[in-house]
């Protein structure tokens, strides 16, 4: 190679520092500014994800980053491939999830200038920062590297939310000033553990216990296999919100799904004597309306201490990272004798609160829970036919297999997450289950979808448009505008990207057309008519 070709620039220090952590996949869209961070994928032997859009960017990251548990890199070019991106990172941070983006940023001293540059931005990373826990623009390579290292300590030891970076051009064209020994991968060190006496404090009050109950949030995932033999020690039953979906399998007798939205869930958790909470915020994005009264005695389990007082107060804080915190209790834990519960009968009262709510939809997404191999990935959208059917009828047994966002509650998630998941992890089956509105935010990551030669199969359940806000519309006394869609030809659409594309027609036709999508190599597209 030539040493063009191989200059030791700045970019390269940032990315080889990503790559020594592991990060084998980036994703964005090349643009001017960013040519010198693009230089350096094929010799460092990253993958290149392109595509259509950056929203879909960094929501493929985030895909990828579930499935690979590793933090999910974009790189945009500067001003309006940045603010593109803001939705993902918005998402990333609503859903405390790990993201790193790195932008090109106005050479040292233009920074504010105003004089007409290319892709100009009155503050970048002060719009950046509004949205994401840190936007930091460096001054040397040095200090971008640095960045780099805090980002995974951040990851490893607190919440995980998204950084932004940004790099001056000079900077980063320029003649890096990094050692070699700098880009190498930092220990994270042992994640944190709780005070002894708040341990053996919480200890206590679950061996007492009669009716304990546990809450599992996406901060109980680093601690799923603890969770589960916590939970079996103490035969509590455990509900997990979305993002915790996963956390102990959905099929285990103790399991009461993510089903917080439902009545039946919170009637348990409200009858619990000792209510431990791991890892979530339990909003009102998971409760639907509903509440989640104070036992007797609420225990907390968070890495941020802040948190312990959030929509619940804690009678007892324990502020850690829940990998060392589960296993402290697990130790601490005496013989326990719960009251006897007939898990199985609360079970199927939720599945039928769940058809309550909308027949259709749950037959739907029972047919597709039915065809889905072992180990499948389902991604999903804010889209009726996600969360109020495969949040409940689609059970997963392992965490970040549900790929979701039910704070951030984003249009476009679904397909865009789906390639990503299938990026990190070729091997493992992945559907993306969505409407028709939630595909429209994202369609052109069908193109996205063939030039990655991912094989995933798309579920498009159509109703015509946005009913969800149609039914709010209606709800309040507003005849319905703007909410009915004029819709596509699905079906030629997706043959026109170069899907292969399945017409299921009713929905007792389902099965065959998934079973005929699934059997395709390739991206294939199912299209499913509701209205």
């Amino acid at each position: 190679m030539s040493d063009d070709i191989t200059r030791n620039n700045v970019g390269l220090a940032i990315l080889t520092t990503l790559k020594n952590y592991g990060i084998d996949a980036v994703f964005g869209i090349p643009g001017t500014h960013s040519v010198e961070f693009y230089r350096h994928f094929g010799p460092l032997g990253i993958h290149p994800v392109t595509t259509r859009h950056e929203q879909g960017a960094g929501y493929g990251a985030d895909g990828w980053s579930q499935l690979k548990g590793l933090p999910g890199v974009v790189i945009t070019t500067s001003g309006p491939g940045l603010l593109n991106a803001l939705s993902a990172a918005a998402t990333a941070y609503a859903e405390s999830r790990p993201l790193i983006i790195l932008s090109p940023g106005a050479p040292t001293g233009t920074e504010l200038s105003d004089i007409g540059t290319l892709h100009e931005t009155k503050d970048p990373t002060g719009a950046v920062g509004a949205i994401v826990q840190r936007s930091t623009r460096v001054s040397s390579g040095k200090e971008a590297v640095d960045e780099i290292h805090a980002a995974f300590e951040l990851f490893a030891n607190g919440r995980p939310r998204p950084v932004h970076i940004e790099v001056p051009l000079d900077v980063l064209e320029g003649e890096s000033d990094v050692d070699p020994k700098d880009c190498e991968a930092r220990a994270a060190g042992a994640p944190q553990a709780a005070a002894p006496q708040a341990v053996t404090d919480a200890a206590a009050a679950l061996t007492q216990a009669r009716r304990p109950v546990i809450i599992a949030g996406g901060g109980a995932t680093r601690a799923a296999a603890g969770v589960l033999a916590l939970a079996e020690k103490l035969q509590a039953p455990v509900v997990t919100t979305l993002n915790g979906k996963g956390v102990i399998p959905e099929t285990h007798p103790l399991s009461l799904g993510a089903n917080l939205r439902l009545q039946t869930a919170r009637d348990v958790c409200n009858d619990a004597d000792v209510l431990l909470l791991i890892g979530s915020k339990l909003g009102e994005a998971e409760l639907w309306g509903g509440t989640i009264e104070t036992p007797a005695t609420c225990i907390r389990v968070d890495i941020v201490p802040g948190q312990m007082t959030t929509n619940i107060t804690a009678d007892i804080e324990l502020v850690g990272n829940s990998a060392a915190v589960i296993p402290q209790l697990l130790d601490a834990v005496g013989e326990h004798h719960a009251e006897a519960i007939d898990l199985s009968d609360v079970k199927r009262r939720l599945f039928e609160e769940a058809r309550e709510v909308s027949p259709e939809l749950a037959r739907v997404n029972e047919i597709i829970a039915a065809a889905l191999p072992a180990g499948t990935v389902v991604a999903g959208d804010s889209s009726r036919v996600t969360y109020l059917g495969s949040t409940t009828f689609i059970e997963q047994g392992e965490p970040h297999r549900f790929l979701y966002t039910p704070c951030y509650a984003t249009l476009g998630y679904g397909l865009p997450a789906a390639i990503g998941a299938k990026v990190a992890a070729p091997d493992l089956p992945v559907v993306c289950v969505l409407g028709d509105g939630a595909l429209m935010f994202a369609i052109q990551e069908l193109m996205t979808a063939v030039e990655q030669q991912v094989d995933i199969t798309i579920v498009c359940v159509d109703n015509g448009g946005y009913q969800e806000i149609r039914q709010n519309m209606l709800d309040v006394g507003i005849e319905p505008v703007g909410v009915d869609l004029v819709q596509p030809d699905w079906v030629q659409l997706a043959r026109g990207f170069g899907l292969a594309s399945f017409e299921a027609g009713e929905i007792e036709k389902l099965p065959d057309a998934l079973s005929d999508a699934m059997a395709v190599s390739g991206p294939s597209l199912v299209h499913l008519s509701l209205r």
